[in-house]
């Protein structure tokens, strides 16, 4: 079978089984966490100014760039390959006139969609609950829509490179956890280039929000604290080289790596 029909064909399969199971209903049900937020604070902050609503905006945004996409990235892009390890279905997947790298790719694709899925119907009524009668105005408009497109582009960087480390190591979830949660948490407050070496400095680049020198500005430009962003081609070109490198080696080491029953 050639990869792209086998592709499209993984793709189908688990696409329809991830929706089903309770991991899906689990990290579903944390993205009501966001809604429920956003209708406490509409309610607090009922007839102020927009000011403190760009706030909790920005807050809701931690939320969903440090730690809801990244948390889903981990469990379901490590999860192409260890969850048919752990379930001894490796050698039925394998064993079928499918190409090994349409696995990886019609199951990053899948989970790719129903994760992208997942933040999109949690961060659009948060957003627009923070926003409402604001929303007619075209930089609010477009700010939800560039916020949508940088956790989009987050979920791809992160997920490829998950899938890589659940090809890779026994261990993937718990160096996903350090990543993750430690690394990317602690080296963008670093100065200078040191920042480059996450994901998430790439994404803090391309947010609609940008400090004013002297103070002010829209915000109080909570995530892009000591940022150093790179440019937003640049940032995007990154996310990209990402997302394909660590996808590649994925497939390259699913080709070629033996995986035994004890695995």
């Amino acid at each position: 079978m050639k990869t792209t029909p086998a592709v499209r064909e993984v793709f189908g399969f688990f696409g329809g089984l991830a929706w089903k199971t309770g991991k899906t209903r689990v990290f579903a049900l944390l993205g009501l966490i966001p809604v429920a937020l956003a209708v406490v604070v509409r309610i607090m902050l009922h007839g102020r100014t927009g000011d403190m609503v760009a706030v909790f905006t920005e807050i809701l945004m931690v939320f969903f760039l440090q730690f809801y996409i990244v948390i889903l990235a981990l469990f379901y892009g490590t999860s192409i390959t260890v969850e048919e390890i752990e379930n001894r279905t490796l050698p039925y997947l394998i064993t079928r006139p499918v190409p090994k790298p349409a696995v990886i790719l019609g199951k990053y694709a899948a989970y790719g969609l129903l994760m992208f899925a997942m933040v999109a119907a949690s961060l659009v009524p948060s957003y627009f609950i923070l926003n409402f009668g604001r929303m007619s105005r075209p930089e609010v408009l477009k700010a939800f829509f560039i916020n949508l497109g940088v956790l989009g582009l987050g979920i791809l960087a992160y997920t490829a490179f998950f899938a890589f480390l659940g090809t890779w190591l026994k261990r993937a979830i718990i160096v996903g956890l350090i990543f993750g949660f430690g690394w990317e948490n602690v080296i963008q407050y670093f100065p200078g280039s040191t920042q480059k070496f996450s994901v998430v400095h790439y994404l803090k680049s391309l947010l609609p929000y940008r400090p004013v020198s002297g103070g002010g500005g829209r915000g109080v430009a909570l995530l892009l604290f000591r940022l150093e962003p790179t440019s937003p081609p640049g940032a995007v070109l990154a996310l990209a080289a990402v997302a394909v490198v660590f996808l590649a080696l994925a497939c390259w080491l699913f080709r070629r790596k033996e995986f035994l029953p004890e695995e």
